[in-house]
């Protein structure tokens, strides 16, 4: 069972992070077994406090997640994070968390499962406060002694969710955060998103719910065949894709929106 990813809290931006872009990718490519997935890929991110990657299956969404992460280290290219990069090893960013689209839980309560976060507080009572506090905010502090292997697929994804904000990460990677739940859990973890903007926080998330995609995001990044093709506004994507290959995914996905197909 793959474990879910934990950073350290928050911590103080390196000193040249107000000169370099959040987010910065260069050339970024990734080739395992001789399968192009990301194919040089450059990217800089700054101004949209929420920005979608969007695209069909296959197109590299996912492991491109992973790349910014410091899960996977990319064949050729160079990520950068406030400036800083990749750290060595199997070690992830600092200042990131990350949201799997089917979050692992550990065993124990729904508050077992955050008090396990790292540098949350010194104090166990504290520790304690801060969860029980976050439990609340995501909507599952009746659920706080339920086993968490036992809560629904919407009430893991919201506790995954809760154990990633309560780091207080500076970017929050979401993979597909709604993929199979019914509207009203879908409808309780796109106000957690808002919220999580709302507190200063950056979001970048896979969705292929395009609505979902038009109500959250500000920027959308389409991928294809690991290339990134569009960058730009929501509603100038939605309205006015620049690409034939975006008009196609757009076709296929809102066959409505569309006058007529490219």
């Amino acid at each position: 069972m793959e474990a879910e990813v934990l950073d350290a809290p928050r911590m103080a931006p390196a000193t040249n992070a107000a000169l370099d872009p959040l987010l910065s990718l260069r050339g970024i490519v990734f080739r395992p077994s001789e399968r192009t997935i990301l194919d040089h890929v450059d990217f800089d991110w700054n101004d949209a406090r929420v920005c979608a990657l969007v695209g069909p299956n296959g197109a590299g969404k996912t492991v491109l997640l992973r790349t910014i992460h410091g899960l996977l280290a990319p064949h050729e290219g160079e990520v950068h994070f406030e400036g800083r990069s990749r750290p060595g090893g199997d070690l992830a960013f600092a200042g990131q968390a990350l949201v799997f689209q089917h979050p692992s839980m550990f065993r124990g309560s729904a508050l077992d499962n955050l008090l396990v976060v790292p540098g949350i507080a010194a104090r166990a009572g504290e520790r304690r406060e801060r969860a029980l506090a976050m439990l609340e905010r995501v909507g599952l502090s009746d659920l706080a002694h339920a086993p968490a292997l036992k809560l629904s697929g919407g009430e893991r994804q919201r506790l995954a969710i809760a154990r990633a904000w309560l780091m207080r990460p500076r970017l929050l990677l979401l993979d597909e955060p709604t993929a199979s739940l019914d509207p009203s859990s879908t409808e309780h973890v796109e106000q957690l998103i808002r919220e999580i903007r709302a507190d200063g926080c950056r979001v970048l998330l896979t969705s292929h719910n395009l609505g979902q995609v038009s109500r959250l995001a500000d920027e959308v990044v389409f991928l294809h065949r690991g290339r990134v093709l569009e960058r730009t506004l929501v509603p100038d994507f939605f309205a006015n894709p620049r690409t034939h290959e975006a008009r196609q995914f757009l076709q296929g996905a809102l066959p409505w929106h569309l006058s007529s197909p490219v």
